[in-house]
This record gives C-alpha cells, structure tokens and sequence, in this order.
C-alpha cells in the first residue's frame, strides 16, 4: 500500500497583528510545483499593495506521471523572504511545514508594514504564526497520494462508465463533448484495478490515458 501523507484539507486564511504590521497566513493543498507556484502568483495578484508576500511551498518533485507508483517522491522545498531580511521570513514560513509534517501543501504570507521595525527575531516569530495559523485554519488530514487519469468514451458506453467510476467513489468531472471525457483523481494504488474494470465493462472500448 501506497504510504500516506499529511496535508491541508482546504484552502484558508489567517490574520493577525504585529506592533501595527497586518499579517495574512493563506495555505492551499496542492500536488505539483505548478499548482503551488500557481497559488503564489494568484495571492501575489489578489495582495500586490502587501509590502511583502513570502511563499513556500512542500510538494513532490516532478510530474505524477514521471514518479514510479510505490515510491515516496522526492519533495521540493522552496522558500522566499520577498525583501524582507535574509532568513527572518521564508525560512521559517518553511520550517513550520517541515515541523507539522505536512506536504503537497503551499504557503504564502502578506505583510502589510505598520511602521515598526519587528527585527529578525520578530519577523520570524510573527511569519511562523501566520502560517502556523492557516494550516490550523485549513485542518490537517491523512490523504494518499492520488494520480490523474483522463477516461475517453462514446455516449454509447458513457454510462457504464460512468457507473463503474461512481461505484469507486473517487473524484471526477465529466465533459460531454463530441466524446464523454471523465477527469478522474485515484488513489495511485487503485489505478490499475480501476483501468482493469473499465475495460472489462466495455470490452475495451474505451480510451485510458495519464
């Protein structure tokens, strides 16, 4: 069995103040660097009046699709102090992920300045708390890592498949387009017998990829 993880269970965010300076802990789940570079850029967007917006991020290197199914992926660590004095703010936004073991996870933390120098100390106590703050705001939970397939049909078969991939209880989305196309998110040890399944309920009629 595929080991599990500790993550986020949702998106959230946590404020606070500091001798005048506002604090923003937002954290998202995320699977892959670009999902959490994309989160980065969003609240960079969303607060770009902030002084600072430090991210950092825990997630598996490399594509899901490029990582072997029964390994525990490599994980990239990434933090940034956004202008803000050399190790009083990334690293410490990273150091409470690593501390509360949590992954495929993203952080980033908005500062908007109040006019009192806080100091190294300072600085870093007040961005572990803002982070500390969102993954207790978000929940933690166990989840498994999870691989995306793409399952591709005709209308004639669309509902056996459909039926089948219901009857797993996995996520999904579903397209009817000129062919049925269901978005699906599996848990990495269930893909196989999910793909055997499929192609027995339509005789392999039925267009799998990942």
């Amino acid at each position: 069995m595929t080991d599990a993880y500790r993550t986020v269970a949702e998106r959230a965010t946590a404020r606070f103040e500091v001798q005048g300076s506002e604090f923003l802990g937002h954290v998202a789940p995320v699977d892959t660097v670009e999902a959490a570079e994309a989160f980065v850029d969003e609240v960079r967007d969303e607060y770009a009046d902030a002084t600072h917006n430090v991210p950092a991020y825990r997630v598996p290197a490399g594509e899901p699709s490029e990582r072997a199914p029964e390994s525990d992926p490599m994980l990239r660590e990434y933090s940034s102090d956004d202008g803000e004095p050399t190790g009083s703010a990334g690293k410490p936004a990273l150091n409470v992920l690593q501390q509360r073991e949590v992954r495929n996870v993203a952080a980033v933390v908005t500062r908007y300045y109040g006019g009192t120098n806080l100091g190294v100390g300072g600085l870093a106590r007040a961005y572990s708390r803002a982070v500390k703050d969102g993954v207790d705001a978000a929940g933690v939970i166990e989840e498994r890592p999870h691989r995306s397939l793409v399952v591709e049909t005709e209308y004639d078969d669309s509902g056996t498949i459909r039926g089948v991939i219901e009857s797993t209880g996995v996520e999904f989305e579903a397209d009817y387009g000129r062919r049925v196309r269901f978005d699906l998110r599996v848990p990495i040890e269930d893909v196989d017998a999910l793909r055997e399944r499929l192609n027995d309920a339509t005789s392999g009629r039925v267009d799998i990829d990942r």
